[in-house]
């Protein structure tokens, strides 16, 4: 399956470059976060394709449950999406947006495909492993001797995540947008990302996949594996890490 889901996201990349180059518009969703028509053509794409490839997994899709169309049960497998991920990214024309496809499992992300189309960078995990590229196997790396790479949001800082970064004594720091923070980990290019504040489930879970598959985690501040399935797919702060 891994394969079919890496050619949506690929394919649903294609049509948020031509978008991307033909011009868009940006309106404000209710909770005043911004949407384009490129998020509703790839969910559009996305979800045709998922519908041909696991027909009878629901599908938990961020413009979906915006407009109220969400499946009414997910049971213990389903698929979360994020047709495009970094929408701000996206109007700011940085290139730091990524089409986010995962699998949902007993409330674990066990596959995910993050692809990156302005970068022209792919990321995907399964059971068998991490990879990128064309193929190449990834691993998350233990945290320099120098001290810690972390990896912070472009759009999203805060003052929580500053005091949190203080108590780290990291070596430089890199911006990033969307889930491409998690993918950069899960490469070794970096080896902390912490996120305080909202994020939704469609944000995490298939840059989760990967990270996990990479050797990393994701952990609430508790210390527990971020899960999935939560009710109104709410996630709370995390860290995600390289290797421990």
């Amino acid at each position: 399956m891994i394969d079919a889901l890496r050619d949506l996201a690929l394919e649903a990349g294609r049509e948020i470059m031509r978008i991307y180059a033909a011009g868009f518009t940006a309106r404000a969703k209710a909770d005043a976060s911004p949407v384009t028509e490129a998020d509703e053509a790839a969910e559009r794409l996305i979800l045709a394709g998922l519908a041909r490839i696991a027909p009878d997994a629901p599908v938990v899709a961020e413009e979906s449950v915006a407009a109220g169309r969400g499946p009414r049960s997910i049971g213990e497998r389903f698929f979360l999406v994020d047709p495009l991920d970094g929408t701000k990214e996206f109007v700011a024309r940085n290139g730091e947006f990524t089409v986010n496809i995962a699998l949902i499992e007993n409330g674990r992300p066990v596959m995910g495909v993050v692809h990156a189309p302005a970068a022209s960078e792919t990321y995907w995990a399964d059971a068998t492993g991490a990879f990128a590229g064309e193929g190449g196997r990834i691993a998350a790396r233990r945290a320099p001797r120098g001290g810690p790479i972390a990896l912070v949001s472009r759009s999203h800082s805060n003052p929580e995540t500053e005091a949190w970064l203080t108590t780290q004594r990291i070596a430089g720091r890199r911006n990033a947008g969307s889930s491409l923070k998690f993918c950069h980990i899960a490469a070794g290019l970096g080896d902390l990302y912490p996120r305080f504040g909202r994020t939704m489930e469609w944000d995490t879970a298939a840059g989760q996949a990967i990270l996990e598959a990479a050797g990393g985690s994701v952990r609430d501040l508790d210390g527990r594996a971020l899960a999935y399935g939560k009710p109104g797919f709410v996630n709370p702060s995390y860290i995600a890490r390289g290797m421990n």
